[in-house]
């Protein structure tokens, strides 16, 4: 399915669509490596954590437990994983290579098999409820949950009862004690040191606080927007403002972050942004995300209740979302992003947005692979897993997904000669490999053969051919030219490069490596500060 650029739709895709959290990440620019071609790019692998793919509400190990939308996430201190899976309305944990349910239960099931919710408090596996979204935890082990289609905020206490916190099913926009407020599709929750709860609101286009003795209040100004999407019937719609908490404007906040400081990054998925509230301040600015109409010089169009969302790394103030849900800020104050219709996980971080993994058209898919090789299909939360790596919710895969960022083999040898890993290990060369004319060329028969490929050399005619049964490559000395043959297909394709292989006066045949891995599908970064040359699957 291709990227949607520009997003017209109601309110009912965020109700779809949720997830966020905060947790300490390890230092992505400190820790990563970055690709030589784009230093933008941090190099990352992404892998399957949990879930089969299928819907499903199975509790086992997690190569074979069941999801249904998982869209939010949260680190406990134990390492543990909490996921709120929406569609399963069941909040459950990945601990000790197996998923587990802590909480949630149904009555009954929808026209499509689906569990249907609904809201009760008592114990655990007793309880109810509706869509469960954001989720965090405090310092107490006491749980918390946006629970989404209840419009309210659910504990789970470290006893494993379930209470209601503020709301009480009742969809409105009121400040109030406990159960006296009224929430509007709430999508996010994040919590202090201290106890003090702040909530994104998303429907009522607010963001709520709840301090520890229950009591609700609104930090922002309510948007008046409406728009006529229907002829003669207008909606409802948010709006945006920085400047003063008190004045500012947000449209479906959908993701929160506490930052080292004690304040709140926002993603404000309607208007495409990523917001920061400096709460010791009182103020709202705008740290990343330019969406813009030259229709309307506004940044809504007409009939739209949302900002246009496309796709845009770079500078912060000039980069581009599409419907950025959960976030999650790193130890060096950066931010993950899941930006859900890229289908992409971004980083924002001095003041620059980059592209951690997805589809380099962003396309949505499901599979493994390196950085922009890999596919999500609306991802919408992150997480940061207690060895480092990144945890996405990968909603409509029904999977957790875990992205790493890739790190030199540990035993890879210190001295200034040059080395080559394939993954995450050394292959050995049977000598020395050399730069010739700006390529680096590696010795035939130790690259090849580590890259599962035989070798067979004509002396005669001075050909080296390197085959694996299926593929034939075949380079001649001193041409600079390669054919690549496929079984049963006796068409052979012939590639120029650049430098043509050759015979050192030790009698060993160099070959470039980049074009001869490039030729097999593989990924080639050149690392200078190690002089190492990285292979990739």
């Amino acid at each position: 399915m291709k990227r949607i650029k520009n997003v017209v739709a109601t309110s009912l895709l965020t109700v779809v669509l949720i997830g966020g959290t905060s947790v300490a990440a390890s230092s992505i620019a400190k820790d990563g490596l970055y690709s030589s071609s784009d230093s933008a790019q941090v190099l990352t692998s992404v892998n399957n954590l949990a879930g089969g793919g299928d819907f499903g509400d199975k509790d086992d190990d997690v190569k074979l437990a069941l999801f249904r939308s998982p869209h939010s996430l949260s680190v406990l201190p134990d390492g543990s994983i909490l996921v709120a899976d929406t569609e399963s309305q069941l909040i459950r944990k990945i601990s000790g290579g197996k998923v587990t349910t802590i909480a949630g239960a149904s009555a009954t099931k929808n026209k499509q098999g689906f569990p249907v919710g609904g809201l009760l408090d008592g114990k655990a596996d007793l309880s109810f409820f509706n869509h469960p979204g954001g989720i965090t935890a405090d310092t107490a082990g006491n749980i918390y949950i946006a629970d989404s289609d209840n419009n309210a905020i659910r504990k789970i206490d470290a006893a494993g009862n379930v209470t209601t916190v503020a709301g009480n099913g009742v969809q409105g926009s009121a400040d109030g004690a406990g159960k006296d407020a009224r929430l509007n599709h709430p999508s996010d929750v994040a919590i202090t040191k201290e106890g003090t709860l702040y909530v994104a609101d998303t429907l009522n286009n607010a963001i709520r606080k709840i301090t520890a003795d229950g009591t609700v209040s609104t930090l922002n100004a309510l948007s008046v927007r409406t728009v006529e999407i229907v002829a003669g019937k207008k909606t409802s719609a948010g709006d945006f403002a920085d400047g003063a908490l008190s004045q500012a404007k947000f449209n479906e906040p959908s993701g929160l972050a506490l930052d080292a400081k004690g304040n709140l990054f926002v993603s404000d998925g309607g208007n495409q942004r990523i917001r920061y509230i400096d709460l010791t301040a009182g103020t709202v600015k705008t740290v990343a995300g330019s969406a813009f109409s030259k229709v309307t010089n506004s940044l809504y169009e007409t009939v739209s209740p949302y900002a246009a969302g496309d796709y845009a790394d770079g500078a912060a103030d000039h980069a581009l979302f599409n419907r950025p849900l959960g976030i999650a800020v790193t130890s060096e104050g950066g931010l993950l992003i899941a930006d859900s219709l890229n289908n992409s996980i971004r980083y924002l971080y001095q003041g620059k947005v980059s592209t951690v993994a997805g589809e380099v058209d962003q396309y949505s898919g499901e599979s493994n692979g390196i950085e922009r090789a890999a596919k999500f299909n609306s991802p919408s939360d992150v997480a940061v897993a207690a060895d480092g790596s990144i945890l996405v919710a990968d909603s409509f895969n029904n999977k957790i997904r875990s992205i790493q960022l890739y790190q030199l083999p540990a035993d890879l040898a210190t001295d200034n000669s040059i080395k080559v890993v394939l993954n995450s290990n050394v292959i050995k060369l049977d000598s020395f490999a050399e730069i010739s004319q700006g390529r680096t060329m590696v010795p035939v028969r130790a690259i090849a053969e580590a890259l599962g490929y035989k070798v067979t050399v004509d002396d005669s005619n001075q050909i080296i051919q390197l085959s694996n049964g299926t593929t034939t490559i075949e380079l001649t000395i001193g041409k600079n030219e390669v054919k690549s043959m496929q079984a049963g297909n006796p068409v052979a394709v012939v590639s120029p490069i650049d430098v043509a292989p050759y015979i050192t006066k030790d009698n060993q045949t160099l070959i470039p490596v980049r074009f001869f891995a490039e030729q097999i599908g593989l990924n080639v970064q050149w690392n200078s500060e190690h002089n190492t040359v990285i292979l990739r699957n």
